[in-house]
């Protein structure tokens, strides 16, 4: 309490105003940045188009956005140095570094032909250079992962509310799928088949953005196209995933 403040007594149509209009939390959205993912492929002298028609995985930016089932908002802490020595009997921590999450974990539900299985095993088969598809059956099958901006693309999360006027924007910098989770399967009574997919990322960074809204179409080499309402936020320019 600030010195020499009292307590004081609160209207309930204050309370209200302040506490009955709490965030929730199925107000999100995932964009992922598929074309980006395409432009990467294709400008390493590969047709994006046969490396995905080939393992039948079909590139739709709508369906990862409308399947995202969970997403979990990024979380940092800051690295400190203990001095004990400044004042007697004192002991003080010093900031000295930003650190991030290692991951962030997103949660799909898998549709009927599979696609969101196929579109992150095919990244992932990208990102470790299995591009001979054929030869993976082989017993001396080899593969050489590629070098990290070939496969790194930004990635963000939108966390608003009913009425879509204010959002918070996660923009994750370099990300890139690191694991995908074992999904059960069984002859017991059926449930939503869900795939979880873990990233890595170099850094996030969150903007507080009202009422700057505008639409952007993203289409990908397939026809496919679908057009978001995002808040205006700046762009992040190709090759800037260094630290």
């Amino acid at each position: 309490m600030p010195s020499g403040q009292k307590p004081r007594a609160y209207p309930i149509t204050e309370l209200k105003s302040k506490l009955l209009r709490p965030a929730l939390t199925s107000n999100f959205a995932v964009y992922f940045n598929v074309a980006e993912i395409l432009n990467k492929i294709t400008a390493n002298g590969t047709s994006a188009e046969t490396f995905f028609v080939n393992r039948q995985s079909k590139i739709d930016a709508e369906l990862l956005k409308i399947s995202c089932s969970e997403a979990s908002l990024p979380g940092s802490s800051l690295a400190t140095h203990e001095l004990n020595n400044d004042h007697t009997g004192v002991t003080e921590r010093h900031a000295y570094r930003r650190q991030y999450d290692d991951r962030v974990d997103f949660t799909f539900y898998v549709d009927s032909d599979y696609q969101i299985i196929k579109f992150f095993e095919t990244w992932i088969s990208w990102i470790v250079g299995e591009d001979q598809f054929n030869e993976q059956s082989q017993y001396r099958y080899n593969y050489r992962v590629k070098f990290p901006n070939d496969y790194r693309v930004n990635m963000h999360i939108q966390k608003f509310e009913r009425d879509y006027e204010k959002f918070l924007e996660y923009t994750f910098i370099g990300a890139y799928p690191i694991s995908i989770n074992s999904m059960p399967i069984s002859y017991d009574s059926s449930q939503l088949l869900k795939c979880t997919v873990s990233f890595s990322y170099i850094r996030y960074f969150a903007e507080n953005v009202t009422k700057n809204i505008k639409t952007f179409t993203e289409t990908s080499q397939f026809g496919s196209s679908v057009t978001f309402v995002s808040p205006d936020s700046p762009v992040i320019p190709e090759g800037s995933l260094d630290y």
